[in-house]
């Protein structure tokens, strides 16, 4: 149960039991979310020859799920808004696990993609309500690590779920995969109900006030800086995804001919992405979050460009400076989007996530395309054109210098 107390809550101090048992309980939630929704990314090669489908067809499978999770985050941020973070994440990760577990007895493609649909809405709810779960009990002063250490657990997740499945693909078939990872999930989502501390700092808003709730949105939809921060989302997180989604196409064609298993082993360079979401964190209290937005962003681009080469250890060396920028930048624009709000944080906490898993949907769709008529160098060029974009919109609409700085971090509202 959320205390309403009206004394006021400063929030668990780095290094307190409170402290630790968010971040594990969120480590918790991460996997368990994070494991389930890209468990088919590395096996999409398996999945388009058993169900006979393309290869954008196969990335349907991501883009199902993403859209799904990117048009209910802002429903889920509001039933947060009413019934608490804790509860809302908790409901999230049972009902996800339960449509994860059977999605993988789909008998036709269709039934699979409504089926990844729904273990979207139901995944939603934790990207909903987590960010503004740690701004509201964590202290300000560690928010912006904590949230660091947050995406840094999402990528833990994301890594698993995708080992587990390449490796027991190609032992058992995908569905066997699939399932596995959901049954690992479930074990993640009884952890965080375990552990994850009652919320302190959370005020409720009642179920009466529902046009307060949608005027919380406009403040969040005027916001330039915000609005450049939703940008960031769509277009990173699309290229993100897109060149992990047909990668493992190119990998598992002549020359290469890798096998599920060691397609599976190229997202071992997420761990790169651990370390860089928190050491982006830090590195913007001293030069400032656009600095190492617009950093994060050069490296995406120079790990692409890496890509390109027909050595097996550059692609891969690559792909893992290509994670760690993009890790970065994701690090940043999703803990200045807390900062920068000074009401509805959960709202826009929710529009960022909107836009980061539309881009990862309609983007990561599109780029199937792309690959399809202009192979893998044809799909490099269009990714980092999106990535220049992301740029260029970074520095016309996200502020720089002191003010940057001393925001970091800082819990409003």
């Amino acid at each position: 149960m959320d205390n309403t107390e009206r004394q006021p809550w400063q929030g668990h101090r780095k290094g307190s039991a409170g402290y630790r048992r968010i971040l594990l309980a969120l480590l918790l939630a991460g996997i368990a979310t994070f494991a389930q929704l890209y468990s088919v990314q590395g096996i999409l090669p398996l999945l388009a020859r058993d169900l006979r489908i393309t290869a954008a067809e196969a990335g349907l499978t991501i883009s199902a799920a993403t859209i799904g999770l990117a048009l209910a985050v802002l429903p889920w941020s509001f039933v947060a808004d009413r019934y608490g973070r804790v509860r809302t994440m908790g409901a999230a990760i049972v009902a996800a696990t339960v449509l994860g577990l059977a999605a993988p007895l789909a008998p036709t493609f269709p039934t699979l993609l409504i089926l990844r649909v729904a273990e979207g809405i139901a995944l939603a709810g934790v990207p909903a309500s987590a960010i503004a779960y740690l701004n509201e009990e964590i202290s300000r002063l560690s928010a912006a690590v904590a949230a660091g250490a947050y995406v840094a657990g999402t990528t833990l997740g994301g890594l698993l779920g995708r080992l587990l499945a390449g490796p027991l693909a190609d032992l058992a078939g995908w569905r066997v995969a699939a399932m596995s990872v959901s049954a690992v999930a479930a074990v993640a989502a009884a952890g965080f109900l375990l552990l994850a501390p009652p919320t302190r700092g959370f005020r409720p808003v009642r179920a009466g006030n529902f046009p307060l709730l949608l005027a919380r949105l406009l403040p969040q939809l005027r916001d330039r800086r915000l609005l450049g921060l939703y940008a960031q989302a769509f277009l990173l997180m699309g290229s993100f995804v897109s060149a992990y989604n047909y990668l493992g196409f190119r990998l598992e064609a002549p020359p290469y001919l890798l096998p599920a298993t060691a397609v599976a082993l190229i997202f071992l360079a997420y761990l790169a992405g651990t370390v860089s979401s928190r050491s982006a964190a830090g590195l913007s209290a001293t030069l400032g979050r656009r600095r190492v937005l617009l950093g994060s962003i050069l490296l995406m681009l120079a790990g692409l460009a890496a890509t390109l080469a027909p050595a097996l250890p550059v692609i891969l060396a690559g792909l893992t400076v290509f994670t760690a920028g993009f890790f970065g930048a994701h690090s940043i624009a999703s803990g200045w989007t807390g900062s920068l709000a000074v009401s509805g944080r959960a709202q826009a906490a929710s529009l960022y996530n909107l836009s980061y898993y539309a881009g990862s949907s309609i983007l990561g769709w599109a780029a199937g395309l792309v690959f399809q008529q202009a192979a893998w160098a044809g799909l490099v060029l269009a990714l980092a054109v999106v990535c220049l974009v992301s740029a260029v919109l970074a520095m016309a609409l996200l502020p720089q210098g002191t003010a940057d700085r001393t925001s970091a971090g800082i819990r409003t509202g």
